[in-house]
């Protein structure tokens, strides 16, 4: 591991920043952090030590480094170039750099040494840059440990954060094969789902089943929560719902009530999920539905009606005795179904006001005649549209038609 380097910003004054940039950069591997023009023309330029090997100083100083600055001909500034700068470089390592340096041909007027009133705990040398400005070089034992803890604590820092991003990374590649990898076929139904979580995983869940025979459940959830919780929480109801899912045709009411228990005794007291259950006879164009406490889904017939799929019954996973009534409608050819989660209608603007049911609804009525991939695509692009603020929560659909 190198020795690092440490300072807060400070002006430097050159007679060529050109050629004091090359000489920090070259000889003592500094950086070049900025290098921009100035609106009279010159350049603005900062150098730094090493960035694997630094640390900034104390917080809210702001940028850390040196600026490289030319003062103006015959100013007071100019009469300071050649002299001593006052500025020091704190080391756990002098004699290591001293050595470095030397061999790269820095010029050290001063050699490493240990002064009277260092007691064997202090080190320093001089050294200059091209202009003739000089520099201290300064080591001191008890700094030392306290920069190498810093270091250490930076390291430790940084690897949780690479392993937080990776085990996300993982997180969002498991989710991602959660939702359906492939939708059963349905003669007279085209249909299509897209979630987009606010953070790298979420809790919203849709699913296609293929109950047999023609016959397709529609699933879509929204866990309370967000973030790595509310996709635990995800995976765990998806299982539920997929183990369940072979009495979903015969006996929907028994098969969410058996996922409503699975949910109740494997999560915590407090957990629970809004969710849509909706079954579609290929045969018979019928649609059952239950809606435990989740968004009215909605129904746009052929001739422009439309019906809202109100909540039947209370939330699953919340309750040990809970029961859910079914709804049945008919479709005919031309009409749609539109399920969503509370993210794409409650997405807010500036002003604090939400995207709402009814803007939502003008879109599906203007983009009504795209199928339903690239309706989902224009959908879920209005609330992102309509909020100028970080997405907060995961935006979920399913649209529907019925051919």
């Amino acid at each position: 591991m190198q020795p690092f380097l440490r300072l807060n910003f400070v002006t430097l004054w050159v007679r060529d920043q050109e050629r004091s940039r090359q000489f920090f950069v070259e000889k003592l591997s500094f950086e070049t952090i900025v290098d921009m023009p100035t609106p009279e023309g010159s350049r603005w330029i900062v150098v730094a030590p090493p960035a694997a090997g630094w640390l900034p100083g104390t917080a809210g100083a702001g940028l850390s480094g040196i600026a490289l600055c030319v003062p103006p001909e015959g100013s007071a500034e100019s009469q300071r170039i050649g002299q001593n700068t006052g500025f020091s470089f704190l080391t756990e390592d002098v004699r290591s750099v001293f050595q470095a340096w030397s061999r790269r041909g820095v010029r050290f007027p001063l050699l490493p040494t240990e002064p009277s009133w260092g007691a064997g705990q202090a080190r320093y040398a001089l050294f200059e840059d091209v202009d003739g400005n000089s520099f201290s070089l300064i080591e001191f034992d008890e700094a030392t440990r306290s920069l190498e803890a810093e270091r250490r604590a930076e390291a430790a820092r940084l690897e949780a954060e690479r392993q937080a991003t990776h085990d996300l990374a993982i997180a969002k590649q498991v989710q991602t094969r959660l939702f359906p990898q492939h939708q059963p076929l349905i003669r007279t139904l085209a249909y299509a789902g897209i979630c987009q979580p606010a953070r790298t995983v979420g809790g919203d869940y849709y699913d296609f089943l293929d109950l047999g025979s023609g016959k397709l459940g529609l699933v879509l959830a929204d866990i309370a929560g967000k973030g790595m919780g509310a996709a635990l929480l995800m995976a765990n109801l998806q299982a539920a719902v997929r183990s369940q899912c072979a009495t979903a045709w015969e006996q929907p009411e028994r098969f969410l009530r058996s996922v409503n228990q699975l949910l109740y005794e494997n999560t915590a007291a407090g957990d629970y999920a809004t969710l849509f259950f909706a079954k579609y006879d290929d045969a018979t164009r019928r649609l059952r539905y239950a809606n435990c406490g989740h968004p009215p889904a909605l129904l746009l017939r052929g001739d422009g009606r439309l019906e809202r799929l109100e909540a039947t019954c209370t939330v699953v996973g919340l309750f040990e005795n809970w029961d859910c009534p079914m709804e049945e409608r008919q479709l005919a050819p031309g009409d749609a179904v539109l399920l969503y989660t509370d993210g794409v209608t409650e997405a807010r603007n500036g002003e604090g006001e939400e995207f709402g049911e009814e803007r939502l609804l003008e879109a599906a009525r203007q983009h009504r005649e795209l199928s339903p991939p690239d309706l989902l695509v224009a959908l879920a692009d209005r609330p992102r549209r309509f909020s100028p603020l970080e997405q907060s929560d995961d935006i979920t659909l399913i649209a529907a038609r019925c051919t």
